[in-house]
């Protein structure tokens, strides 16, 4: 049968208001100091999942998760496009012609990535057309030679829609009055803005354009760009629709080209969590000093309870409940601040940014713009579990301590 008398002995000393100062700001300082790391280790791991949603959403959302590409075109894109709609795990499947090119416009010229694309079959394989700026992504099938930019690029280049801006293909066109690069004017229609790098290296065109720019058949295309129902098994996959297709053809997939950056935001939540958990550790085993302070001014109360007839094992308990109640209380405050703090940091973060007028990330430097948030039940799951096994074992030593003491030893000069 639980005796609750040792329970109700550790409550009563935890809430009890202490003569000695000094050991009730040493338990100010445990619980302090265990709510801050909780606090911190919620808000700065949800930092870490907003970063990781992002790139999974925004990043991923606007490049293929695989590619297949011809030498250098599809040979019968359309059989080989349904062919490969209809494999295992594949949700879309587009076309694609790609350049590198220098947009000018003006006294501005800047370099990205041109796609000519399909805009009715992009819409299953890209996130372009639910983030549009401005204008829209079927107006390249209504402008002959109409383009689509990112809105930082379409800043960079001073444009609006409507405006001219004009590619420089890095390929020569010989004629009888000398070697000319090849120039194309396009009217912009649209812009788009997706809050990362790619709003500035990232433009689209009519497919049918595009193989008019690089001199191909009227149907021809370079690559299919597929998407498929788990990002993940992309690297997989890909090799599976190789083997089914005929033709030498090239795959690629987005492991190869943000892969690195996917596995260090992953490396580094790891990495922070760990260096966090320290700052909790430390702050949970303050107890052990704030309770061998307290084992020490009641050793009189000890050995009178052991005269009444409490066993040593009874008086580990009434510390041990003492150091848990101090941190549960601290994970508590800790948890609730958190949560708070990671619900809202995005906010916080873009008033802040409004107020002192300054940019704190750049999509120049980071692949996106803003502070992203997602707060994940299961890290605050883990880290209360962990706060409360570190507090139960600081507790064991001074809990120890307090079952050891005699009672006719501290009782001798009372």
């Amino acid at each position: 049968m639980i005796n609750f008398l040792p329970i109700a002995i550790g409550l009563r000393y935890a809430r009890a208001k202490r003569s000695n100062h000094f050991i009730s700001f040493i338990s100010f300082s445990s619980i302090a100091g265990l709510a801050l790391g909780v606090m911190v280790l919620i808000t700065v791991l949800s930092v870490m999942n907003g970063f990781d949603r992002e790139l999974r959403q925004r990043v991923l959302g606007m490049v293929p998760h695989a590619t297949l590409w011809g030498n250098p075109e599809l040979e019968d894109w359309r059989s080989t496009a349904e062919l490969v709609s209809k494999m295992p795990d594949v949700v879309g499947v587009a076309p694609n012609i790609q350049a590198q090119v220098m947009f000018q416009s003006g006294a501005s010229v800047h370099g990205a990535i041109l796609n000519g694309i399909n805009p009715e079959m992009e819409k299953k394989v890209s996130i372009v057309d639910e983030n549009m700026a401005s204008g829209s992504l079927n107006a390249l099938n209504d402008t002959r030679f109409g383009i689509v930019l990112g809105a930082q690029l379409a800043k960079m280049l001073r444009v609006q829609i409507g405006d001219k801006v004009t590619a420089i293909l890095p390929k020569a066109n010989v004629s009888i009055v000398g070697v000319a690069p090849v120039l194309k004017r396009f009217t912009l229609v649209g812009t788009f803005e997706v809050g990362a790098e790619l709003d500035s290296s990232l433009a689209y065109i009519n497919i049918q354009d595009a193989a008019k720019l690089k001199r191909y058949g009227e149907d021809s295309v370079e690559a299919l760009r597929i998407s498929f129902d788990d990002l993940f098994v992309a690297s997989s996959r890909i090799w599976d629709i190789a083997r089914e297709v005929p033709g030498q053809n090239r795959v690629s997939d987005w492991t190869r080209t943000h892969g690195n950056l996917f596995q260090a935001i992953q490396m580094e939540k790891t990495m922070i969590g760990l260096l966090l958990l320290l700052i909790v550790a430390v702050a949970a085993f303050n107890i052990v000093s704030t309770l061998v302070m307290v084992v020490t001014d009641k050793r009189n109360d000890i050995a009178i309870l052991r005269t009444m007839g409490l066993t040593s094992s009874q008086v580990m308990m009434i510390f041990i409940v003492q150091g848990i109640f101090i941190g549960m209380l601290g994970t508590l405050i800790g948890v609730i601040l958190g949560v708070t703090l990671a619900l809202n940091v995005s906010e916080m973060i873009a008033g802040l940014q409004t107020l002192l007028g300054v940019q704190f990330l750049s999509s120049d430097v980071y692949f996106i713009n803003y502070l992203p948030s997602q707060l994940e039940w299961s890290d605050v799951e883990l880290i209360v579990i962990s706060a409360f096994i570190m507090t139960v074992a600081a507790t064991i030593y001074p809990a120890w301590r307090a079952s050891k003491v005699e009672p006719a030893e501290a009782l001798r000069y009372e």
